[in-house]
């Protein structure tokens, strides 16, 4: 059954009418996946390129996903941390196969920004110090405090003055870092791929660099790997610089769309949280740990990490190959790919949409690919034809 009830028209009257208008919808109703494919209201397909911000990485309707959840909503689907937990326990030790040695104390929590709050709060508490250095065009997230750290005005401007004093340097410049990183800094915070502004890799050797001025002022490095956790052909592209930073976020990928957020850290950083610092009601709960266990499972079991370098890989060579009279430029990391266009990306998604494919912006100008980490060359060829009819 590919269609609904209910029209596409109906649905996006009632969120029209009853939702705060946070989001600009895009005229469909989507009520359905399977693998690496939706369908919205009226019973049309559309290719994913982008996981709703990259979260659904094992796609729509995984069936080892869905029997796991099902399973888990007639065992137990919430429950304190101040009791254990077997879901929370397996998570806990199956998330240390993933992130760098001596990252060994987690807080669960339940999205990306709250993520970065308990970060931002562990640093704070760990030093004793009130500053935080992040860099312009970073994303963090829309919370208080995590919106300090974010450096898009049009994000912060109608919610100034923010709580946390942060100083924005120039992403890639390790002078304007080192200058800014002082006795006073907490932490520094940075995407080692910056999604939002546009995916933009860190530059070799920088993370590296700013790894050696965080250890020299005493302040601490928190890694936002939020978005970029899981896609770029290995776990945590930090450690893929060779990088162990004091504090690693992440959230998107990590249950498969579940709602999920883990900040992960040193003992002795976790050391300068006491009981009751800080909390979560949903956090670790049975059903999101579920969800992770699996997905982290599927991840390595069929190779999805190599496949999302593979299949990254091909797309940017074949744009490049194809000299678009639209694309400035194209770059990125595993299955996490920037377009830059000449004109306004708006039309490009539109017209992408009119051919059956679901893809995002990243600012005016980037079009951005964060598709399910399950694609194959099949779903690379149908991009790439509706990229033909749209960019060429």
């Amino acid at each position: 059954m590919t269609t609904s009830t209910v029209s596409n028209e109906a649905i996006l009257g009632i969120e029209g009418e009853r939702q705060v208008p946070f989001y600009a919808k895009r005229g469909i109703a989507l009520v359905r996946g399977e693998g690496a494919y939706l369908w919205d209201a009226g019973g049309r397909r559309y290719l994913d390129a982008m996981s709703n911000y990259g979260v659904a990485v094992l796609g729509h309707a995984d069936p080892e996903f869905a029997a796991a959840l099902s399973d888990q909503l007639a065992t137990l689907t919430t429950g304190h941390q101040s009791f254990g937990n077997d879901q929370r326990a397996e998570l806990l030790d199956a998330r240390a196969s993933v992130l760098p040695a001596g990252l060994d104390r987690s807080f669960l929590s339940n999205s990306g920004a709250e993520a970065i709050e308990a970060a931002l709060k562990m640093a704070r508490a760990a030093t004793g110090r009130p500053k935080v250095v992040a860099a312009k065009r970073g994303y963090h997230g829309r919370t208080l405090g995590a919106l300090s750290a974010t450096a898009e005005p049009k994000y912060r401007t109608p919610f100034e003055p923010l709580p946390i004093p942060v100083t924005h340097v120039p992403f890639g410049d390790v002078a304007a870092l080192e200058a800014a990183v002082d006795g006073e800094t907490a932490a520094v915070i940075l995407e080692p791929v910056q999604g939002e502004a546009g995916i933009y890799p860190a530059p070799d050797d920088y993370l590296a660099a700013v790894r050696a001025a965080c250890d020299r002022a005493g302040a601490l490095l928190i890694a936002d790997e939020v978005q970029s956790g899981f896609r770029t052909g290995v776990p945590f592209a930090c450690a893929g610089a060779g990088v162990t930073p004091d504090i690693l976020c992440t959230a998107k990928a990590l249950a498969n769309g579940f709602p999920i957020g883990l900040t992960t850290t040193t003992a002795a950083v976790s050391g300068a949280m006491p009981a009751g610092a800080h909390g979560s009601t949903f956090g670790g709960n049975p059903l999101a740990c579920r969800a992770a266990v699996v997905t982290l499972g599927a991840l390595r079991e069929r190779g999805l990490y190599e496949r999302s370098a593979h299949l990254g890989q091909r797309i940017v060579t074949e744009i490049e190959g194809r000299n678009y009279p639209k694309v400035r430029a194209v770059r990125g990391r595993g299955l996490m790919i920037g377009i830059d266009l000449k004109e306004r990306v708006t039309p490009t998604l539109r017209g992408l949409q009119d051919h059956g494919v679901l893809a995002l912006a990243a600012g005016n100008l980037t079009l951005r690919l964060l598709p399910p980490l399950i694609w194959d060359d099949t779903q690379v060829d149908e991009l790439l034809a509706a990229m033909d009819w749209v960019l060429g």
